[in-house]
């Protein structure tokens, strides 16, 4: 019998523990493991290279993104980290001009100058896409749903282009989750996340994690995942793992929730724009319905009257907590330009559309017309 997602979140990866028959995965607290003589050991020698709790999670996320592979890590941007790793001096990455701040620092402050040569090109746009390629390109780095601009980008179009040119494909499954979207299922190399956000879904953890099928690139990232040892500890692990058990439950109350909110903030006198792709009216809602079974719980929108009305309306909020990060219980909310896409030149911030009123919400799962009413309440306030 093939089990589906809602089974495989809660099973996946996981067997009652052999030694007593606990049910839930044993936080396995050592950093090294006996041996009955040199070299003699049961797959175990040191925690940061195996861990049998750390081990449990790799599997469970393999599951659930149809995947062979997976490797956690202490972070998101300890994940990306190790893609970027794959590349030498000289090498060729294209990514999203409109990207998560953390990594567009890491890819512009931290890689550029050891040599990886860059291109940020619109991802909605495979033509764009095709024509920013070189000989010497060797990654394709891609978020969809974009952060924080919500745009949809084609993952067949865009596997089928770098296949046919030797390039490995990437997707931060971040904002969609592997209950939405497999990037995998539909042709890509790697898929990654922030475990911080959906996948553990309740704010008490930093972690992250890349899924793959091919044994060759797996071999590769976990000899980087060891050597360079930014691994997440067995608890942040154990917690991750209780997190997946009700994702499937989770992101359906985030997507009710988030198009309650969509729906009552459009046409809002004192909102400009809202954004979320689950309305007709999104410039990729058509294609978002293709590869997506969900739309997920992220939406913005832009208020009118600029910094000064997007202050008083964060400042006026009971419910929503303004906050950097998404993806947990709790609806949380945040200025990009000033927190989480600091780091974004302001030129580009402007080309995207990131504005002094644009706004970010990360709907959570509180009742929904508790969070409506909150928004309705601080927008009277500005």
């Amino acid at each position: 019998m093939t089990a589906r997602f809602e089974t495989l979140a809660i099973h996946a990866g996981q067997a009652p523990d052999p030694t007593t028959g606990a049910v839930m995965t044993p936080v396995y607290l050592t950093s090294t493991y006996a041996q009955s003589g040199p070299g003699e050991h049961k797959g175990f020698e040191y925690s940061r290279t195996r861990n049998p709790t750390r081990d449990a999670l790799q599997g469970c996320l393999a599951a659930l993104e149809n995947g062979k592979h997976a490797l956690a890590f202490a972070s998101g941007l300890a994940a990306t980290d190790a893609v970027l790793h794959l590349l030498s001096a000289g090498d060729h990455v294209v990514l999203s001009d409109d990207l998560y701040g953390g990594t567009f620092r890491l890819a512009d402050k931290v890689f550029k100058r050891l040599g990886i040569e860059q291109t940020y090109v619109d991802v909605t746009d495979a033509v764009a896409v095709a024509a920013s390629f070189r000989p010497s390109t060797r990654l394709l780095w891609v978020e969809t749903p974009t952060n924080p601009m919500l745009k949809i980008c084609d993952l067949a179009a865009l596997a089928d282009l770098c296949r046919r040119r030797g390039v490995l494909s990437a997707c931060d499954n971040t904002f969609a989750t592997p209950f939405f979207q497999r990037p995998l299922e539909l042709g890509f190399d790697l898929v990654a996340h922030s475990m911080t956000k959906y996948l553990n879904g309740h704010s008490d953890v930093v972690a992250g994690a890349l899924v793959m099928r091919r044994d060759d690139l797996h071999e590769r990232l976990a000899f980087l995942q060891n050597a360079v040892g930014a691994v997440p500890g067995p608890l942040d692990c154990f917690l991750v793992l209780r997190g997946l058990k009700t994702l499937h439950v989770r992101m359906e109350r985030h997507e009710e929730n988030a198009r309650l909110v969509a729906e009552r903030l459009r046409g809002h006198r004192k909102i400009s724009r809202v954004t979320w792709p689950g309305l007709p009216e999104h410039p990729q809602h058509e294609l978002a319905r293709k590869q997506m079974s969900g739309f997920g719980g992220m939406l913005t929108f832009v208020v009118e009257g600029g910094l000064p009305a997007a202050r008083a309306f964060l400042k006026a909020l009971r419910i929503f907590t303004c906050a950097e990060s998404l993806g947990g219980v709790e609806s949380l909310i945040e200025h990009p330009a000033i927190m989480t896409h600091a780091s974004v030149p302001p030129e580009t911030r402007r080309t995207l559309g990131i504005e002094d009123g644009f706004i970010r919400l990360s709907v959570g799962i509180e009742n929904g017309q508790d969070l409506v009413e909150d928004l309705l309440q601080a927008l009277d306030r500005i």
